[in-house]
């Protein structure tokens, strides 16, 4: 996939994947090859046994676990597969199959653009630049102090310790488990010994602690570690653009009550001002109920305040009033109190070879 370059990385926006869909000649010969692909028996429709390997590869792209992993990647899987036959038909033609992996291609390039990822590839020099610092030493005690595991050895210090390291010091995620078993457990066998079971001290704790700092950039040096990056910074501003935009904000809104369910009245409970407000999330610049813990508590607040789980029946215009409530109280808190997040993920292959639905240099 094209990239830009950033931080010694590279940026995933989604770019790349609208300029493939928006290009309807190259676009057109992107799904004729994919349809070639996937349709075995040539008989210009795909069965939803030959659908199989494009849901499969939809759901790397994403990145969800292989199927069977989990119920809740499986039922991905399965919304996945239903946009396709549209949860009754045995077969798709190559016209559908072209509109439900263009859609599902442009939310991919919207998630992207909205939350980039940077790929970095660490390979060890960051480390040993980070263990080179006059501050290395004041840092790793100011780590040390922050550990707090009674009774534990020299190596759980040392392995809980590299686990707080990030990129920024030049370590990929330790608490993963490709990392931990290819990385750090191999450095620890090589050079512990009976030293690591000692007790702790924190003296011990920085003499040791540096050699397996160093053993772990020489193997990151041999076997380079692949790490996706993402940030982002929730300030209330995606709320305020949708907030000010009325077409848009009615547009969404209506479509979020016309799925509320309502009794023979026509009134809604309260208690789906959860799910109204997750419907609206993307839209809003915010995550999902769930996704984040420090968001999750601002949500909290300001469900009790217009007490939310009450299970009170309300008109529509009222249920509507109070989720615009909802969300102006939230963009308040995020203006006053913006909430920053990062995640580092290992990418157990190339992007590109994850899944054979995202669009490679070649074929833009």
């Amino acid at each position: 996939m094209e990239t830009k370059s950033a931080r010694g990385g590279q940026v995933l926006d989604g770019s790349d994947i609208v300029k493939l869909v928006e290009n309807d000649k190259v676009f057109t010969n992107f799904v004729d090859h994919k349809f070639q692909e996937l349709d075995r028996d040539r008989d210009g429709e795909l069965s939803v046994k030959e659908l199989e390997p494009a849901v499969s590869d939809i759901g790397a792209a994403l990145g969800l676990p292989a199927k069977g992993s989990s119920p809740d990647s499986d039922n991905i899987y399965s919304e996945v597969l239903s946009e396709f036959t549209h949860g009754t038909k045995e077969t798709v033609s190559k016209s559908e199959f072209k509109v439900v992996l263009s859609d599902i291609l442009m939310g991919m390039a919207a998630g992207l653009k909205r939350d980039p990822i940077v790929i970095l590839r660490i390979d060890g020099e960051d480390l040993m630049e980070f263990i080179g610092r006059p501050s290395f030493e004041s840092e790793m005690v100011s780590i040390y102090f922050q550990i707090e595991m009674p009774n534990a050895s020299l190596r759980d210090y040392i392995i809980e310790a590299l686990k707080k390291l990030d990129f920024n010091q030049g370590m990929p995620p330790a608490a993963d488990p490709l990392v931990m078993s290819n990385v750090v457990e191999p450095v620890l066998r090589s050079c512990g010994g009976h030293s690591l079971n000692a007790p702790v001290s924190q003296e011990a704790f920085l003499v040791e602690f540096k050699k397996v700092a160093e053993a772990v950039a020489r193997r990151l040096k041999e076997q380079p570690v692949i790490v996706a990056h993402s940030e982002n910074n929730f300030d209330g501003s995606g709320i305020k653009r949708l907030m000010s935009n009325k077409f848009e904000l009615d547009k969404i809104t209506g479509e979020v009550l016309r799925a509320v369910p309502k009794d023979k009245h026509g009134k809604m409970s309260k208690e789906y001002l959860r799910v109204a407000l997750d419907a609206v999330a993307s839209s809003a610049g915010i995550p999902p109920y769930g996704a984040i813990p420090e968001m999750d508590k601002v949500y909290n607040d300001v469900f009790q305040m217009v007490s939310a789980d009450d299970g009170q029946l309300v008109k529509e215009d009222e249920f509507k009033k109070l989720l615009l409530e909802i969300l102006g109280s939230i963009m308040l808190q995020l203006e006053g109190n913006s909430i920053s997040v990062s995640s580092n993920s290992v990418v157990h292959e190339p992007l590109a070879a994850a899944s054979s639905l995202l669009p490679s240099a070649s074929e833009m």
